[in-house]
């Protein structure tokens, strides 16, 4: 007489160990931008230290949780028809986590944002977005726990819509008026226009993979129900939005690298400023030394401020 065949659980499990391992690996690449953060930036604001902090206690707890909701189904319940009917412990937590996790970073962006332009606007915009997103996340983990069968995943569409598509909306919104804050304010430097070009794309790259994970998440969520292939983006989005984050702070230029030769950036730097920034505007004066012939430095050039540059030191972190 055969055995019974075994289910196939392809389509349930393999998803979710795929969304696991991107979750450790991108894990790994945060913990080393965080290293390099704190090596190199040992003097920036105590509060941008301690986001940062928290952030890596928060991606630890969710990667904790990650591993062992894919460990109870595999090995602790393997083979058990509970492991088919009902979703692991530990999944409960992803909603609230990850929000933890986002929408901190988002208020944060719209902080930068508010810094460059001197408006509330998109700044209320993205705050009201990024608690809309916050809410979704933690309504998901409740009904997740009060409901933690697999079947019942396909009826909460409100949630995971509300938390998801509000995420993406914030995306999009802050990396559109990030980047366009940054680009009106180009000073016609190559130094310092270096450094906002190379800002933009970074913002534009991170904006761009958050945006598009949210969003194949929520569109594989209603478009395959029977299926966890939206698990594959879900698990890893938090440290998309930390890696996001900490190479941002990381892209900024750094003591050991500034050349005494080389015109003080006016995004950054604020102890090789040649004015000291006026009432939290930068006064724009280079002093780049001239070598003469013998190779002695004789005389400095300056630079007067372009009409259009006021940005803020601190803004384009």
């Amino acid at each position: 007489m055969s055995l019974p065949a075994a289910p196939d659980v392809t389509l349930l499990f393999g998803p979710l160990l795929l969304g696991v391992l991107l979750n450790t690996m991108l894990y790994g690449v945060m913990i080393v931008q965080a290293f390099l953060y704190y090596s190199r930036y040992k003097g920036d604001r105590s509060w941008f230290r301690y986001l940062v902090l928290y952030l890596v206690i928060v991606e630890t707890a969710n990667w904790v949780c990650d591993v062992g909701l894919i460990y109870e189904p595999l090995i602790v319940r393997y083979g058990t028809p509970e492991a088919l009917k009902t979703s692991p412990i530990l999944l409960r937590a992803d909603g609230v986590l990850t929000v933890l996790i986002s929408t901190p970073i988002q208020l944060f962006i719209a902080w930068r944002i508010q810094v460059v332009n001197r408006s509330y606007v998109l700044p209320v915009i993205i705050f009201v977005l990024a608690v809309i997103s916050f809410g979704g996340g933690l309504a998901t983990t409740v009904v997740v726990t009060l409901h933690p069968d697999f079947a019942n995943f396909a009826d909460f569409h409100v949630e995971i819509i509300t938390w998801l598509i509000s995420s993406t909306l914030c995306d999009v919104v802050l990396t559109a008026s990030l980047v366009y804050s940054l680009w009106t304010r180009k000073t016609n430097v190559i130094s310092t226009d270096g450094y906002i070009n190379k800002i933009i794309r970074l913002t534009i790259q991170t904006g761009f993979v958050t945006a598009a994970a949210a969003l194949l998440d929520v569109v594989l969520f209603l478009t395959l129900p029977a299926t966890s292939f939206n698990f594959m983006f879900d698990f890893p989005l938090s440290k998309l939005y930390t890696n996001a984050l900490i190479s941002t702070l990381n892209a900024r230029p750094w003591q050991e690298h500034v050349s005494q030769h080389e015109a003080p950036n006016a995004l950054f730097e604020e102890s090789n400023m040649g004015q000291a920034s006026l009432q939290g505007q930068t006064s724009f004066a280079l002093t780049p030394r001239i070598r003469t012939s013998q190779g002695a430095h004789q005389s400095y050039m300056s630079y007067p401020q372009p009409p259009k540059f006021k940005l803020d030191i601190e803004s384009a972190v």
